[in-house]
């Protein structure tokens, strides 16, 4: 049943209007810093033959046109790669779809719509891309304190400035501290941004960098905000040559046929890099400090819940 009495009040709401202002402003300034940086902007993509695998694959969102078949994108992790072979540093507001389970509607941080700012840069390492990350969203909030104090002050928000660098834990360290649930357990205890490193290379997706001397281990990071807003922006360095993809992908047990194309420029050629994609909603959710993410945008549309 679609809920247009929840949907006008929540349009009507100076909530709303107060937290589109400060996510309006997070855009501005995450677009300043990163052509400060020499990044390039590029273009969503909406529709591809290739997504994100992400935790089951089987779940692809397919259309079809002219009869070839297309999937929503869940994320653009596969032409961040690929644009590399153009411009050395690119990004994106990249609006994504993933289909989460209906129980992730009580979460207060689930869509299965949102938009991802996408980063990647051309033979960077995972301590730049992470520097990086630190100076964006320290940027970000430094300057929504600035040009956002009538906004802050009706969230009854404090909001800190982060302080670099951020602390960094291992995932086998945050598993053994905080439990199965450690990212929401650290994100309690932290009171500064908190990089989560080296996750297993079961939990994580194909496209991650395996240590070379490190078997099973990935050259990846999660960032967790303080205050219990859970995490933050993902991604760590990839894989970028073709005989370790392939190898990877049988090893999640998908079948080659269906990332034949990426297959396809991974043996003519990609470039090592790294890169992050940080959810501009949830990020919005933090600063404002709300308990819902269905607060933070217009038309927000949440996990088994009719949205318009």
């Amino acid at each position: 049943m679609f809920k247009i009495d929840e949907y006008l009040s929540l349009l009507r709401s100076e909530k709303l209007k107060r937290a589109v202002k400060i996510q309006s402003e997070i855009i501005h300034h995450a677009r300043n810093f990163l052509k400060q940086k020499e990044f390039i902007e590029i273009l969503p993509v909406i529709i591809s033959p290739i997504t994100d695998p992400l935790t089951d694959f089987r779940i692809r969102g397919e259309i079809e046109c002219y009869g070839f078949k297309y999937q929503i994108t869940k994320s653009m992790i596969f032409h961040k790669q690929i644009s590399l072979l153009s411009v050395p540093r690119i990004f994106s507001f990249s609006p994504n779809v993933r289909i989460e389970p209906a129980s992730r509607e009580r979460s207060g941080r689930h869509l299965i719509e949102f938009v991802q700012l996408d980063i990647e840069m051309k033979g960077a390492v995972r301590e730049e891309i992470m520097q990086l990350g630190e100076g964006l969203l320290t940027h970000i909030v430094e300057n929504i304190k600035a040009t956002c104090e009538p906004e802050l002050k009706f969230f009854h928000r404090d909001l800190k400035i982060p302080e670099q660098p951020f602390e960094k834990i291992s995932h086998q360290e945050a598993l053994r501290r905080f439990g199965a649930d450690y990212e929401i357990e650290l994100s309690k205890k932290v009171v500064n941004p908190t990089w989560i490193l080296d996750f297993p290379i079961d939990g994580r997706e194909f496209y991650d960098r395996e240590y070379s001397d490190e078997s099973g281990i990935l050259v990846d990071m999660d960032l967790i905000y303080p205050e219990g807003y859970g995490e933050a922006l993902s991604g760590g360095e990839r894989e970028y040559q073709y005989e370790k993809i392939k190898k990877r992908i049988e090893m999640k047990e998908i079948g080659l046929k269906a990332y034949e194309i990426y297959l396809k420029f991974a043996e003519k050629g990609l470039f090592p890099s790294a890169g992050f994609g940080i959810g501009i909603e949830r990020l919005t959710r933090y600063i404002c400090g709300l308990s819902r993410i269905e607060e933070t945008r217009m038309f927000a549309k949440l996990p088994g819940v009719l949205g318009l």
